[in-house]
């Protein structure tokens, strides 16, 4: 029996709707499987926490997380209790930057029954690994003067190491896939970082040279990603490029609640952490409206880190015969609940099974 230790982090808003639903899901995944198990334990760390304590969690708190095999994650963030940069620097980003989990990877298809805004998506299938630990998000700089004479000043800092290791794990991805890697830049007008990533970029890739490659400046890529995003398979970014990249992807699918994330740490030293792409959306906590699929999708990354990539795809392929079927959140175009979409996923499941037997 492969027992997995999973810390739950519902966090804000919608997460403490969606988590719920696919940790149902999770356990329904272990019972089809019979040799795998889940152990959730879940902690309360979200905004309202910080207005009872004071913090986004426990000084205690990582050392809580560390023994985990993973961290599964809703969201994080509510401005109207909790400045952002309080709220995610106090936890996801404190999670991690102390976890090392230096490669951020999202994927984005065209999923069956959901309409994309694409005139004609043509079935794309692409995945963004985003440097996570550097890069512009450093937190190097600071202000100086003050009135008209004020100074910003933030530093990007890029190091070969994480640099690499980015891209040798995108590259390493593509070998599973479609065998090709873009790599994100903008050397033609960021002078020194940029350049130095190409450089490393042009490195990495003599070491695979089975798998082909090329370059795009970051404005024609995000182009290139509503006009032929089916040309790309996997995607090399930086911090700031890769996040944007990974909204462009979730948009061009139909909606950011279906996108899902994992925060990978390739040493393992530290659990990785499983996150859906949207946010809180506090506009619609409460109504039962919250899409699951991002959450969902993201727990079917989870399993692929497990090694469990047969269950993970059997998974997806569920959620996509329901969302095929019109059984959709209003997001997404349709008028089902939270519970529906979730309840419709586990009796679908259910069914492989006995087909299965």
């Amino acid at each position: 029996m492969k027992k997995l230790k999973i810390a739950s982090i519902p966090g804000d808003g919608i997460g403490k709707e969606v988590v719920p639903a696919a940790t149902d899901v999770l356990k329904t995944i272990a019972e089809i499987h019979g040799g795998l198990s889940f152990e959730f334990k879940e902690f309360p760390w979200s905004c309202e926490y910080y207005l009872e304590h004071g913090h986004m969690m426990p000084e205690d708190g990582m050392d809580r997380l560390k023994d985990f095999d993973s961290i599964f994650l809703g969201a994080v963030g509510n401005l109207q209790l909790v400045p952002d940069h309080i709220s995610l620097w106090g936890l996801l980003i404190k999670i991690r930057r102390e976890f090392e989990q230096q490669i951020n990877i999202r994927p984005a298809k065209v999923m069956k029954g959901v309409r994309s805004p694409l005139a004609n998506p043509k079935d794309f299938d692409l995945i963004v690994v985003r440097e996570n630990s550097e890069g512009e998000y450093s937190s190097v700089g600071g202000n100086i003067y003050s009135g008209e004479d004020e100074i910003a000043i933030q530093n990007a800092v890029f190091s070969r190491k994480a640099t690499e290791k980015a891209m040798r794990y995108a590259f390493e991805l593509a070998a599973k896939r479609k065998r090709h890697v873009t790599s994100a830049t903008k050397s033609n007008g960021i002078t020194f970082s940029m350049p130095f990533w190409d450089s490393v970029f042009k490195e990495v890739a003599k070491d695979y040279p089975d798998i082909q490659h090329d370059s795009q400046h970051i404005d024609a890529l995000s182009a290139f990603f509503v006009t032929r995003p089916e040309r790309f398979d996997v995607i090399v970014a930086s911090n700031l490029f890769g996040d944007i990249l990974t909204d462009l992807g979730a948009a061009i699918m139909g909606s950011i609640g279906i996108a899902p994330a994992a925060n990978i740490n390739v040493n393992g030293k530290y659990p990785s952490m499983f996150e859906p792409v949207h946010g809180s959306a506090p506009d619609i906590v409460g109504k039962g409206t919250a899409n699951p699929i991002g959450q969902i999708w993201t727990a079917k990354l989870m399993l692929d880190h497990f090694g469990e990539e047969e269950l993970g795809g059997v998974l997806l392929d569920v959620v996509e015969s329901v969302t095929n079927d019109g059984i959709l959140t209003p997001d997404i175009g349709g008028n089902s609940t939270t519970n529906e979409v979730t309840a419709e996923v586990i009796k679908r499941l259910k069914e492989v099974d006995r087909k299965g037997k």
